[in-house]
């Protein structure tokens, strides 16, 4: 009976062996469709996508998270403002004949989410990519050529090679979105967006109120962030595209083991994290608004916000407090006033230098990048609305930043910032000055 038990088990095993094993799918078609209880895994199983219920809710979502992360990341989700009401069961994700997405509560077999792509597709797949890119395309198309992409719409998290960022031509507008809730993902009220205007920056807002902003891009990094440049030990590369077709920013990195992203959480900061293998945890390291200085604005029209000082606010030298007894009581964002005005016409002005600062708010500056610095001080004496100037890219030295408005939005680092040139009146220059 032994031996009979030992040869049965033998069988079985080689029977199982020679069973084709199961493989996770990346791709769903017309004629199969993601149901509920189903996941996409990208190809080197880096990323999967499916449906989930947070806790202590009965709403569903279709979202991509980490695959071989333990703690579920979700990096992106679809229908984060049209939650499919109720469990996993209820949902099913499909692709129409031209290529459309469509999510249905198949409780009510109605349509809660549609990618509404406009190009009709000949023989539509979707497909889960290894970098975390949901896309949809001809079976037959190239590895680029997407009618859709989920990297077009960002949730609250940046990935590597996802991007923030205007482009003009498809007239796509990617905005980082915070969730309302660590269970709620629907949209909150913290955005992160670019601004194109003047030299392009990013924007921190909640609502219609400014929390934060980057600085523009200084060819090295933005002005706003320039402990940036330690992320090299992380094998991180950032980009940042400029051009009449597209303004955008995004970030990569060269080692696969490293896993980092960028989130605009629900308490009103975005933060980068990185995942720690050995300790299975995310280590958030960075984070903006970090201190007072951060706060935009905080010492209001050509004050400095230096967080080593106390208290953090000081003018420009030439410039006086706005309202005395605010700023003695250390409320700055009155900020500061003209000791003397000055006087463009009899070219008596000069400037006065501020050292390792973030440039002033950039939105309404001009960029020239055939002047170089000492080009950019003539051209700024010869435009009387010009208030400050300073190089344009710190990477090779040269390019025109100059500001026709109030300098709003400057602060000092004690590693990192670039000298900023503010004009002020003949009385007030002084052993600071140019």
């Amino acid at each position: 009976m032994k031996n009979i038990g030992c040869t049965s088990f033998l069988l079985a095993s080689l029977l199982l062996a020679l069973l084709p094993s199961s493989t996770a799918r990346d791709t769903i078609t017309p004629t199969t469709p993601l149901s509920g209880d189903q996941t996409l895994v990208s190809s080197a199983k880096l990323f999967a996508l499916g449906f989930f219920t947070p806790a202590g809710t009965s709403n569903t979502y279709l979202g991509i998270w980490y695959n071989n992360i333990k703690t579920q990341t979700i990096v992106w989700v679809a229908n984060r403002d049209s939650p499919v009401a109720g469990n996993s069961t209820d949902a099913i994700l499909s692709i129409s004949r031209n290529g459309a997405l469509i999510i249905t509560d198949r409780s009510t077999n109605l349509p809660v989410w549609s990618s509404q792509t406009t190009s009709s597709l000949a023989t539509p797949l979707a497909q889960l990519l290894d970098n975390g890119n949901f896309v949809v395309r001809n079976v037959a198309s190239g590895d680029n050529d997407f009618a859709w992409q989920s990297f077009d719409h960002p949730t609250d998290t940046l990935i590597p090679g996802m991007k923030i960022g205007v482009n003009f031509d498809t007239h796509i507008n990617r905005t980082v979105t915070a969730w309302k809730s660590d269970t709620d993902p629907s949209s909150s009220s913290y955005i992160a967006a670019m601004d194109t205007n003047g030299d392009p920056q990013l924007y921190f807002w909640s609502g219609l109120k400014k929390i934060w902003r980057s600085g523009p891009w200084d060819g090295l990094h933005f002005s706003g962030v320039p402990e940036t440049t330690t992320y090299i030990q992380f094998n991180l590369s950032f980009s940042f595209i400029n051009t009449k077709n597209e303004v955008s920013y995004s970030f990569n990195t060269q080692n696969s083991s490293i896993v980092t992203r960028l989130l605009l959480n629900q308490s009103g900061h975005v933060q980068r994290a990185i995942w720690l293998w050995d300790t299975e945890r995310w280590n958030f390291f960075w984070q903006v608004p970090g201190d007072q200085c951060d706060n935009y604005a905080a010492c209001g029209p050509y004050g400095v916000c230096d967080p080593n000082m106390s208290p953090v606010c000081e003018c420009v030298q030439g410039f006086m407090p706005r309202n005395p007894t605010n700023w003695a009581l250390m409320e700055g964002k009155d900020g500061c006033r003209r000791k003397t005005t000055l006087d463009c016409r009899n070219g008596t002005d000069g400037f006065v230098r501020v050292s390792g600062a973030k440039v002033p708010d950039t939105a309404q500056a001009v960029v020239d990048f055939s002047l170089g610095l000492d080009g950019c001080k003539t051209r700024c004496l010869m435009n009387c609305s010009c208030t400050a100037y300073a190089l344009a890219n710190l990477n090779s030295g040269s390019g025109c930043l100059m500001w026709v408005a109030d300098l709003v939005d400057m602060r000092l680092y004690t590693i990192g910032g670039q000298d900023v040139y503010v004009r002020v009146a003949a009385a007030d220059l002084g052993k600071h000055s140019v």
